[in-house]
């Protein structure tokens, strides 16, 4: 649930375009909670808050605890710049996870990327989240030529993260590297398959990635409706035409962590070499 268009960041390499600019979008709280309430209906497992960045918007609290009380698992993917002090204690609460995208462990490379000088203020909230025994993952993401990678994820590993990988950037957004559409070879294949994305005005796409294959809208339609559309079943099938091959190389290209930017579990069908064994995705 991309429940904002809003971040204090400016990253360049930002999938939504989302940006200080940005806003929380035309769904109400109320609007979200009816799409708790349908994906509870639908037999998801869990609720993943994205944005821009989701502790922005005033009701996140209470669309956690909405969650829980439907009883699914809440993951809240954030930049950590910044965490409101009663968030604390929501985030605290037994079935919420946190996750954190990372860049490096040079404070300059870092704010080259987010276009901010928050290097030190998420690396304090990644140890206050630690130190208050928070389940926590990072995502480092691939975005300069050179990037010090590999020592951001063993900064991170150091830390005691319950989860470091990496991905290479993504060509959705800000992430384009030109002005070509973009197209599947950014995706790893396993969109809708167990997870959709709701954006702030109520569109919802197979996955955060494929933001121009719109299925439907819930401010308009019922999740369950959009879900059994002729619209739905369509682009399904469609990305499920392109990936067939590709779906025997990379055996776990995504799970239910797959988030923006990217969960380090996705990787791309363009990882894949012709003999079929997947290239790594770290570098």
């Amino acid at each position: 649930m991309e429940i904002t268009g809003k971040c204090q960041l400016a990253c360049t390499h930002c999938y939504a375009d989302s940006g200080p600019d940005g806003t929380h979008g035309t769904m109400t709280a109320q609007d979200w909670r009816r799409v708790i309430d349908d994906v509870a209906e639908a037999g998801a497992g869990m609720v993943q808050f994205i944005g821009g960045e989701p502790v922005l918007p005033p009701d996140l609290g209470e669309l956690i605890e909405h969650v829980l009380d439907r009883r699914l698992e809440v993951e809240v993917f954030t930049n950590l710049v910044h965490v409101p002090a009663e968030l604390w204690e929501v985030f605290e609460r037994p079935g919420v996870r946190l996750a954190t995208s990372w860049y490096s462990d040079d404070p300059d490379e870092h704010a080259k990327i987010t276009q901010r000088p928050t290097h030190a203020r998420t690396l304090a909230n990644i140890t206050e989240a630690k130190r208050r025994d928070i389940p926590l993952r990072a995502g480092v993401i691939g975005v300069l030529e050179s990037q010090r990678s590999d020592q951001a994820s063993r900064m991170l590993v150091d830390l005691g993260l319950d989860e470091v990988r990496y991905d290479d950037l993504r060509g959705v957004g800000r992430g384009a590297r030109t002005d070509a559409e973009p197209d599947t070879s950014v995706l790893c294949g396993r969109c809708a398959h167990g997870n959709l994305a709701v954006a702030p005005d109520g569109t919802v796409w197979p996955c955060v990635f494929t933001r121009w294959l719109p299925v439907g809208n819930v401010r308009e339609q019922s999740l369950s409706t959009i879900l059994n559309s002729d619209r739905m079943a369509t682009v399904v099938g469609e990305l499920q035409a392109e990936f067939t091959e590709a779906s025997t190389c990379v055996p776990k290209m995504c799970d239910p962590q797959c988030g923006p930017s990217c969960s380090p579990a996705c990787q791309p069908k363009g990882d894949c070499t012709p003999a079929g064994n997947c290239a790594p995705n770290y570098r």
